[in-house]
């Protein structure tokens, strides 16, 4: 990290059924606006009934303002026990793959330039194309088609997505920038097993 380097405090939404991003956030800050914008975005993609919102104990989950986010949304909290580092398991998988994939890959000149980025590398690789194990290998979106296609659920009439190109991530490093954008994480980790069950994990 340089000295003069801006830092950027990403937070996400996953649905811990299929391991899709259902909502993302960034901000210079790690107040509960950050967790509020990320929680907001999820009910654009998920109306699930009794869903439960897990995360760590950060004070960003704790304010009155996020409690009350959840009760209007119809969103049951959940916080993981105290120095458990499995927990939050899921969200850990993620972050660590976005460092990988991305971060470590790039350097950023602008804050900008780094949201541009995520969302690149979330909507446009991870959510439609990125593979997973605990998903037969299948990316979020194909497998949440494939379910629905057992269900005959509407999602199931769509074809599979085709395979893509590498993550937005290759395209090449950024190396002269003065000022280099540093990604910082909220929470802890996750890697559970999916779950028909409708749940969704912050970090």
């Amino acid at each position: 990290m340089r000295d003069r380097a801006a830092k950027a405090a990403p937070d996400l939404v996953l649905d811990a059924f299929s391991r899709k991003i259902v909502g993302w956030a960034m901000a210079t800050h790690l107040r509960t606006e950050l967790v509020l914008a990320a929680l907001n975005m999820a009910p654009g993609q998920r109306r699930p009934a009794a869903v439960i919102h897990h995360s760590d104990h950060g004070s960003q989950y704790t304010a009155f303002a996020f409690g009350k986010r959840c009760d209007e949304a119809g969103v049951r909290p959940s916080m993981d026990s105290v120095g458990d580092c499995f927990d939050n398991a899921m969200c850990e998988s993620f972050f660590a793959t976005l460092e990988c994939e991305l971060l470590d890959r790039r350097r950023f000149k602008t804050q900008l330039e780094a949201r541009m980025a995520i969302f690149e590398f979330i909507e446009g690789w991870y959510n439609p194309h990125r593979r997973h194990s605990a998903l037969d290998y299948l990316s979020p979106i194909d497998y949440e088609r494939a379910y629905g296609a057992q269900l005959n659920f509407p999602c199931g009439d769509e074809q599979p997505l085709q395979e893509s190109a590498p993550p937005p991530a290759a395209a090449g490093k950024i190396e002269d920038g003065q000022g280099v954008i540093s990604i910082k994480k909220i929470g802890e980790s996750l890697n559970q097993s999916p779950s028909p069950i409708p749940s969704t994990e912050t970090g």
